[in-house]
């Protein structure tokens, strides 16, 4: 199904921050893509970084990549899983990226002698931002989600941009406000003054909402809808309850059931009476909610303290977990709570063990301590970037006698850099968008287990890292029984690794967690599980 002009919906949000605008774009998203829509999802994100590549993770979660090689906001991650369509670097705007365009232009005198403003020259650069998608004919509907919260300093030129574009694009533009309706157990009472007030600071932006998408603890009756509706101006139909789910894949189908998605069509004037298949979907939440087998593995990372850091990992084990009907326990271990005294205490009771990726050397020799431990005790290991990089750290240790062996992100003077930087970045000096980023393939040799779990000669992944393995010691590692069993084509770099005499040890250079959506699990989450499952067993 297509239509003639490109539909525009954005989302702002209200109240408080962490409501949930990215899973409700994503999640009107797929209502419509399930209508047989064509959708994508953009975030407008306020902060002054370029984009989250530099941020430490506790500051901001996990930098999700895209497959031509742009670090931005973990949404894009939700946005991929929900709809399996890949997002790109104009799916992600910064301030940092307007301000960047706009102070260039001026310095190449693109504005004539103009002086510069926020209004219009940093509006105009959004509008431009948030047309791209749209201009290239290939969307029915462009969502847009606005960070941060209505008032907010930083986001008052997202806000009057897309004020400028509702009246541009006239009746192919629509609003969602996202809101929270707070219970005060004292008086035992839903209160709808914070979203009447929320909505107040957006009329004062020149903003009425089309929609409200209520966030809420305990159901919503027909007179709190209706008082919400007669104080915020829109319709009762277009109060939208957002109760507290298990999960968020359940979401979109109380999204459905709340008519979110015919709403939004009706006030567009589109068909809101096309068939609806979210077969696949319903599917996918039946296994979830519904697990015949249970799995604990082991997450290590120095990180643990926000989970949200690995993100993508967590979504993908339960993407891997629903297609084998089973349930995925997570404990989640500090890397630098681990050593080789109580790594036994720590790992035994473990399915599977994934270490995950990371950078510099803070609970490094808890992860090789972790390594060591399931590779001597034939537990599943699955390592992801650096977490591939301790495992070759550990095999050349312990196996080879290189007992200095390390990577020289870490100790630049090691006498066994088995990890290495990679030629390319040795002239780099700024850190921002500079590592190795992005989709590249990969050849998988015949006979691996990796080979097996692709079931393809080739594949593409994406990457995000500065330093390899270092070709000098491969034939010692294969001489010992560490195979190189992906390889790079073009730049012979070592993409995978797998010890053959394991039930299932397995370290990826890229980082598969971000190709994982509901539709489609990533095969090595699933071999993985599957050799988990069979350890259990």
């Amino acid at each position: 199904m297509s239509i003639s002009a490109t539909k525009y919906i954005f989302v702002t949000g209200g109240v408080t921050s962490s409501l949930g605008k990215g899973i409700i774009s994503a999640s009107l998203g797929k209502l419509l893509i399930a209508r047989g829509y064509s959708v994508t999802i953009q975030k407008l994100d306020p902060y002054i970084n370029v984009d989250p590549g530099t941020m430490n993770p506790y500051e901001h979660g996990e930098c999700y990549v895209t497959e031509d090689g742009a670090e931005t906001d973990l949404d894009l991650g939700h946005y991929e899983r929900f709809l399996n369509t890949p997002t790109s670097q104009a799916n992600n705007v910064t301030t940092g990226k307007i301000y960047q365009t706009v102070i260039n232009k001026e310095r190449e005198g693109a504005y004539l002698g103009k002086t510069v403003q926020i209004i219009p020259h940093i509006t105009d650069e959004i509008k431009r931002c948030v047309k791209i998608l749209g201009d290239t004919k290939k969307y029915d509907f462009v969502i847009t989600e606005i960070g941060g919260t209505v008032g907010d300093i930083e986001s008052l030129p997202y806000i009057e941009a897309v004020r400028q574009l509702k009246w541009e694009l006239e009746d192919d533009a629509l609003f969602i406000h996202l809101t929270l309706i707070p219970f005060l157990k004292a008086s035992g009472e839903l209160k709808t003054k914070p979203t009447q007030h929320s909505v107040k600071t957006l009329l004062e932006s020149g903003i009425q909402p089309d929609v409200l998408v209520c966030r809420t603890e305990h159901h919503l009756d027909a007179n709190i809808k209706r008082k919400i509706a007669l104080f915020c101006n829109v319709g009762k139909d277009a109060v939208i309850e957002s109760i507290d789910v298990d999960s968020i894949y359940e979401v979109p189908i109380k999204m459905l059931d709340e008519g979110l998605d015919k709403v939004v069509l009706k006030k567009l004037n589109l068909n809101h009476a096309t068939k609806l298949n979210l077969d696949n979907w319903n599917n996918f939440l039946k296994k979830l909610q519904n697990p015949k087998e249970k799995v604990k593995i082991g997450l290590i990372g120095k990180y643990i303290e926000l989970k949200d850091s690995y993100k993508s990992i967590s979504e993908a084990l339960i993407h891997a977990g629903a297609n084998h009907n089973c349930e995925v326990e997570v404990k989640w271990i500090h890397a630098e709570s681990i050593d080789t005294k109580n790594v036994k205490k720590e790992l035994q009771n473990l399915d599977g063990i994934l270490v995950a990726p990371g950078f510099g050397d803070r609970g490094i020799e808890g992860k090789i301590a972790g390594i060591k431990y399931v590779r001597e005790n034939s537990i599943p290991f699955f390592g992801i970037c650096l977490g591939m990089q301790c495992a070759v750290i550990e095999f050349a240790r312990n196996v080879l006698g290189m007992k200095t062996a390390h990577t020289t992100e870490i100790d630049s003077k090691t006498k066994f850099p088995v990890i290495d930087l990679m030629q390319e970045q040795t002239k780099i000096i700024n850190k921002g968008g500079t590592m190795r980023l992005g989709e590249y393939p990969c050849d998988i040799k015949s006979g691996s287990k990796t080979r097996k779990a692709y079931n393809q000669k080739a594949t593409k992944e994406r990457h995000r890292h500065r330093y390899e393995f270092n070709n000098t010691y491969l034939e010692k590692f294969e001489k010992a029984g560490m195979n190189a069993t992906g390889i790079n084509p073009k730049s012979n770099l070592v993409e995978i690794v797998e010890i053959n005499n394991h039930p299932w040890f397995v370290g990826v250079q890229f980082h598969p967690e971000y190709k994982s959506t509901v539709s489609n699990p990533h095969p090595l989450f699933i071999h993985f599980l599957k050799a988990c499952l069979n350890q259990k067993k």
